[in-house]
């Protein structure tokens, strides 16, 4: 194990596991080491007390067990792009007891949107300029393709904005919901631009939220989802 974290193999992957609110979580490779700013997260979801929530890029699946341990009443749904990321977060929802309480999906967004109240991200944010300052924990370890995003940190962000048609609702059922709410966690520095992406998608009420740091961290916007 000294060996291991010699050559600056994160803690958490020589244990095989990393605490994240009141879960532990199993970790390797294949996905990447929750950070305690993402609990902002789940500290919105929290709030709000959604019916029906989509955490989009899941990962371990700690924002959506987490969710759906803390709101019982909670439907969760997670997705990823990654295979690999999902057996890790399948793995993980089978030892907590949450299997039956959060459905994985193998996509970015999957059918049936229309009864979201809100959504989740932790998506890749690291601009290309910006790796080769990262520590060799990050670097050398931690998959990359969950981390990059492009020269400015936000290609993923904006593929996900773009999709607008898939984010609205339909018109038979404007009376029957309050909307959608849209949280995404960003890099330090990318606040500002990513309300401006919301905006232009249709999110109104824009807000951010600063982690422990003063660092402006998750970015929340409201839409009715009608066209």
């Amino acid at each position: 194990m000294v060996r291991r974290r010699l050559r600056r193999e994160p803690v958490a992957y020589i244990l095989g596991r990393k605490g994240f609110r009141s879960i532990e979580l199993t970790v390797d490779r294949r996905v990447l080491i929750p950070r305690p700013e993402t609990e902002l997260l789940v500290e919105l979801a929290l709030e709000l007390g959604p019916r029906r929530v989509l955490d989009i890029g899941t990962g371990s699946g700690a924002i959506a067990l987490a969710i759906a341990g803390e709101l019982p009443s909670c439907e969760v749904i997670a997705t990823d792009a990654s295979r690999a990321a999902l057996e890790v977060a399948s793995a993980n929802a089978a030892r907590l007891g949450l299997a039956e309480r959060v459905k994985l999906v193998e996509a970015t967004l999957p059918p049936g949107l229309d009864e979201l109240d809100l959504i989740v991200a932790n998506l890749p944010y690291v601009a290309e300029s910006e790796w080769g300052d990262l520590e060799p924990e990050v670097t050398k370890w931690e998959p990359r393709q969950a981390l990059l995003a492009g020269a400015d940190g936000l290609d993923a962000i904006r593929g996900l904005l773009a999709d607008r048609g898939r984010l609205l609702l339909p018109k038979a059922q404007q009376k029957t919901t309050a909307g959608l709410v849209l949280a995404l966690e960003v890099g330090e520095g990318q606040a500002g631009a990513v309300a401006e992406l919301m905006r232009g998608a249709g999110f109104g009420a824009i807000e951010t939220r600063a982690d422990l740091a003063g660092i402006l961290r998750v970015v929340i916007g409201r839409r009715d989802r009608s066209p």
